[in-house]
């Protein structure tokens, strides 16, 4: 029987993390027609990283960002908190272009969280950042037989500081109920995503950057970012918005804006704390096809996350994060399953957002000598430390086409310019997506009530239907 969430459950309003930090104050919209070196589109991460190793690399750089609501008001504000090494398309990437490059993709990213870490440290960013590293679990046998081919995988991809935990080690880190193994990587860290946004944003400016919010761009095309209160000129027009991207003329079926959503607890008090562990506050996932993710918050909550209603018909993206009754008693179920002795503990905020998945589940980097413009995104959820590598991946294309910089180990990975088809129009994009998820959780149910070791048959159809 699911449980319900409690009568005072804050829902939408963003998200927690901006109940718990504060909207920022709106910085000032476009005031007219303008001109620029570089005009960046989106104030997430992935635009502010962007203009931050943009203005470090080439100080006199004109950099203007453009920000629809207020940076960090899309995933960047909303997520998991997740900092860690997984990158979307990276096996795909080993049979496009061989073992090889993408085990340097992987190696990258690797380092992506200490980069991520460090500059934070430097820039005095204080963002709630600790490395536990990241606690995937299996509490199933067929999740445990995926598990072991994952870590086997990861260790492939040349990841050789990875270990593997039986039930015991594992409860020792996290006592999960009725987990049965894990694998943990240290390449992880736990934030507060709304204070890295507005720190981020807060740096750039300090640099010198230009930042208009409150001014949505309605179309870019060459050297042009047409919005309702002017146009920026710019040699190179770089597009940073992630789910959001459909909004923008033309690119209804570029990248499909998925859905995730989240709750926060009450403050869990010592003595439950003592019940759970957890005191290396690892980020926490599993291997269940429709997976959760989840953190021990600085303040001493947990905050998890998962799947609700994966996709909105017609592309269609919210506004303040209200998310669906249902789906917060699901993920308190998830909540109760792994962790039994919080039962009666209390659903503090709830909320959504939408994150940006390509048709063939790759993250990708692009820059058009061309025209100029440039690209970054389709994270599938592992945006966090994706969009610092694919930051510094567009400063390294920006400065090898404008003469400031020749070819450099960004510049090669097999992200970068990697074509995406579009997506099904339509209602074959909604029936599609709707079917996949409703597959995933059917086959998770599956096997948490089976006893073998095998993958159930629905999640291998979810998957030829996704394209994975």
């Amino acid at each position: 029987m699911s449980s319900t969430p409690t009568p005072r459950t804050t829902n939408g309003g963003i998200s927690f993390w901006y109940a718990d930090h504060g909207i920022p104050t709106p910085r000032e919209p476009l005031p007219g027609d303008t001109t620029a070196d570089v005009c960046i589109v989106g104030g997430g991460y992935t635009g502010l990283w962007t203009a931050y190793y943009l203005k470090k690399a080439v100080p006199f750089l004109n950099i203007t960002v453009l920000e629809a609501k207020f940076c960090g008001y899309g995933a960047s504000g909303r997520n998991g908190g997740w900092l860690y090494n997984g990158i979307a398309g990276r096996d795909r990437y080993a049979k496009l272009h061989g073992q090889e490059a993408a085990t340097r993709l992987q190696d990258a990213m690797n380092d992506t969280v200490a980069e991520v870490v460090t500059t934070a440290a430097t820039e005095g960013i204080d963002a709630d950042i600790h490395q536990g590293g990241v606690l995937e679990v299996a509490y199933t046998p067929a999740q445990f037989s995926r598990l072991k081919a994952f870590h086997a995988t990861e260790v492939a991809f040349g990841e050789k500081d990875r270990i593997l935990l039986g039930a015991r080690d594992t409860a020792a880190r996290i006592k999960v109920a009725g987990a049965v193994g894990s694998t943990w990587t240290p390449h992880g860290a736990r934030l507060h995503p709304a204070k890295l946004a507005k720190g981020l944003a807060d740096t750039v400016e300090a640099l010198g950057v230009t930042i208009h919010e409150s001014t949505p761009v309605t179309a870019i095309e060459p050297k042009h970012a047409r919005t309702p209160y002017g146009t920026v000129r710019a040699p190179y027009i770089l597009r940073c918005t992630e789910g959001f991207t459909p909004n923008l003329k033309g690119q209804k079926r570029s990248w499909l804006p998925m859905n995730s959503s989240m709750i926060v607890t009450d403050p869990i008090p010592p003595h439950l704390w003592e019940t759970i562990g957890w005191d290396g506050r690892e980020n926490l996932g599993d291997m269940a096809h429709a997976y959760m993710y989840a953190q021990r918050t600085a303040d001493d909550r947990i905050a998890l996350g998962g799947r609700g209603v994966p996709y909105r018909f017609g592309s269609k993206t919210d506004n303040d994060g209200r998310t669906q009754p249902a789906t917060i008693a699901a993920l308190r179920d998830i909540l109760v399953r792994f962790f039994p002795t919080l039962a009666g503990t209390g659903i503090a905020h709830a909320w959504s957002g939408v994150l940006g998945v390509p048709r063939d589940w790759c993250s990708t980097v692009t820059l058009d000598r061309s025209t100029g413009l440039g690209w970054a995104g389709g994270y599938v959820g592992s945006g966090v430390a994706t969009t610092n590598l694919a930051a510094r991946t567009l400063r390294d294309l920006f400065l090898q086409d404008s003469g400031q910089g020749g070819t450099t180990d960004l510049t090669t990975l097999p992200w970068v310019n990697h074509k995406v088809r579009k997506w099904e129009p339509e209602p074959f994009r909604w029936l599609g997506v709707q079917g996949m998820y409703a597959a995933y959780r059917e086959a998770d149910r599956r096997e948490l009530t089976g006893r073998t070791a095998e993958t159930n048959p629905i999640a291998r159809i979810a998957d030829r239907i996704a394209g994975r």
